[in-house]
């Protein structure tokens, strides 16, 4: 007797997305697509009520994001496996989706094949990492992240004030050019790519803390 199919749930903001989602796993009898959400408290409902035992999820939707989404699945003791599948791989991504419980984190530029892989595996409770996520995962634990200097740290808690640029550059009286370049440096030693990340990432990091 055949295996019954790995039933899924995909929760994606964009209905483009999630169409192509599902044509991917449509006339594969391995899967079968039980529902689909639009964004994460509609996911959290569904999974409820249809007890699939793969969610694949979006990171960034409207209502409730894929992290509060994952934490939320975890804490109602839901069997459902959640894989994200998102466009995202930076550290303040990809962080926050696993220790809230993702059993694994695949970009959405992954081949058909590999999405497919990583959900029977992602059924069986094995960790499914895309090689980029891996590879920065892996950059993590060998080495400690570099340090930010004090000068970093400087412009990062006025950028977590508020302050403009040229604002920051007024207050440290230092040229604006000199802030930008301080900020990329900021964004490689975090792994963002822009103000609002940085700040998120530095309070995850206990850089910043709440005053």
């Amino acid at each position: 007797m055949p295996d019954a199919p790995i039933r899924l749930l995909i929760a994606d903001d964009h209905p483009i997305v999630r169409d192509g989602i599902r044509g991917m796993f449509t006339g594969d009898p391995r899967f079968e697509v039980a529902g689909e959400a639009g964004d994460g408290a509609q996911a959290v409902d569904l999974a409820r009520a249809l007890d699939p035992d793969v969610v694949l999820m979006d990171l960034r939707m409207p209502r409730m994001d894929g992290v509060a989404a994952i934490k939320e699945l975890a804490r109602l003791g839901l069997r459902a496996r959640v894989l994200v599948l998102t466009t995202y791989d930076t550290d303040s991504d990809v962080l926050p989706a696993i220790e809230a419980g993702a059993t694994g984190y695949l970009l959405k530029d992954a081949a058909r094949e590999e999405l497919a892989r990583g959900v029977e595996a992602a059924a069986r409770g094995e960790a499914v990492l895309s090689p980029s996520v891996a590879t920065r995962l892996m950059g993590r634990v060998r080495a400690p992240a570099d340090p930010l200097s004090g000068r970093e740290l400087e412009i990062l808690r006025l950028v977590a004030q508020g302050t403009t640029n040229r604002e920051a550059a007024a207050r440290l009286f230092i040229s604006e050019a000199t802030v930008k370049t301080h900020l990329l440096h900021i964004y490689a030693k975090l792994g963002v790519n822009d103000r609002a990340a940085a700040v998120a990432a530095a309070y995850q990091r206990g850089l910043l803390t709440v005053e």
